[in-house]
Parts: structure tokens; C-alpha cells; sequence
């Protein structure tokens, strides 16, 4: 692979958190661990319920999603893999994917799409196939599109 990629990683976005209950969650990471609530994300399609965080300021700030499924037995089940997803800022994601689609990275079904925060999204899916052979290698990893004052700030 070319280490001439028309993108850069910048730095943790977020990491995801499921469990079968986000109040016992939210005794952790928001009243023990002291995380600021931004927002919630509750979403049928996705099969969830979460608590958006935040763990630190500006463009340096990790986002915290703190997750339950709105249906225990349906799919995705966001609460039976307790570290749910990473998510990675990136710079050009349009550019990202199409670089690492073509390196035979495999992404998760849906695409680029606007993610729970707002920012446009997609998936590397946690398993390789025969087509795409590069997977998470176990984990979902979130590609997020970096806003500009992110951009500025990290590189």
C-alpha cells in the first residue's frame, strides 16, 4: 500500500459504549467519571438509545456515546459488544473511503451518511471477506469526517 494516502488520520472522535441499561452507564462515566451529557441520539433503524458525552474541550474533545438497544433482540445489537465502536477524525473521509475501498478495505453496509453528532460517517466493518480482505480485525471503527476547526487544531 502507498504511503502517498490523500488523507490523515487526526485523532480520536469517539469511542462507543453499550450496555443493556445506559443508567448504569451513566453512573460511571457521567456521575463518577464526571463527562458532560451534550445530547441523545435515539434512532429505530440503528436499534438505539444513547447518551452523547463529552470528555475534554474544543476540537481536542473525545465524544463518549453511551449505549442501549431500544429492542434487546433486535439487530444491531449496540449493548452485546461493551467497547460498541472507535471513531477516528479524518480529513477528506469521501477521499478516505474511496482510497481504502480501493486498497480492499471492507466498510459496513450504508455508506457515507450524517452520523448521531452531525458529522458525516461511515463504517469499517470488524471482518474482512474474500472481496474486501482488510477488516477491524473484531472492531467497528467509525470514520468521522473532522469539521475545519478540528482540521486546524490537529494538524
Amino acid at each position: 500500500m502507498s504511503d502517498n494516502k490523500p488523507f490523515r488520520i487526526l485523532g480520536i472522535q469517539q469511542i462507543a459504549i453499550g450496555g443493556p441499561d445506559k443508567q448504569r452507564l451513566k453512573s460511571l462515566w457521567v456521575d463518577m467519571l464526571g463527562l458532560t451529557v451534550k445530547s441523545t441520539f435515539v434512532s429505530e433503524r440503528e436499534n438505539v438509545d444513547e447518551d452523547i458525552c463529552s470528555l475534554g474541550d474544543g476540537p481536542h474533545a473525545v465524544e463518549v456515546d453511551l449505549m442501549q438497544p431500544l429492542d434487546p433482540d433486535k439487530k444491531p445489537a449496540v449493548h452485546t459488544t461493551p467497547l460498541n465502536h472507535v471513531g477516528l477524525w479524518v480529513d477528506d473521509l469521501a477521499k478516505a473511503v474511496e482510497w481504502m475501498a480501493a486498497n480492499g478495505v471492507r466498510f459496513a453496509p450504508g455508506g457515507i451518511r450524517r452520523g448521531a453528532a452531525g458529522h458525516d460517517i461511515c463504517f469499517i466493518h470488524p471482518k474482512g471477506n474474500d472481496e474486501f480482505p482488510v477488516g477491524g480485525e473484531g472492531v467497528l471503527i467509525e470514520l468521522v469526517q473532522a469539521p475545519p476547526e478540528v482540521i486546524a487544531a490537529l494538524t
